[in-house]
């Protein structure tokens, strides 16, 4: 299996348990690893032959823009979701951190990984 990756995509996004969080957004860090086959782009040297990452990072601005979300895992299944749906991956590994959010600490988040059914 092949994988794409897309590293550090920082996304402004409304996330938070209580009201208050999600009233503005706030900037949250993904990393994502997508399986795929990419033998074929390989050798055909085309765009159509794999999962444009453009487009996978347009989608995922897109609709956090458009949604808020109380629970990171919520947020990040719903953007495996989102690219095993719309992209045809195989499988999605999704890690989301939301960066310093405690005094004293870098980061926290989650990492969650689905495959295609």
């Amino acid at each position: 299996m092949d994988t794409i990756f897309i590293s550090e995509l920082k996304v402004q996004t409304k996330l938070g348990v209580p009201d208050w969080e999600r009233m503005v957004p706030q900037t949250i860090v993904i990393d994502i690893e997508i399986g795929y086959d990419l033998g074929p782009a390989g050798k055909t040297d085309s765009i159509a032959d794999t999962i444009d990452y453009g487009a996978v990072v347009n989608c995922i601005r897109e609709t956090l823009d458009a949604q808020s979300f109380k629970l990171v895992e919520a947020l990040a299944e719903h953007i495996c979701q989102l690219i095993l749906n719309e992209f045809n991956a195989l499988n999605v590994k999704i890690k989301v951190a939301k960066p310093s959010v405690l005094p004293g600490l870098k980061a926290l988040g989650i990492t969650i990984q689905r495959s295609a059914k």
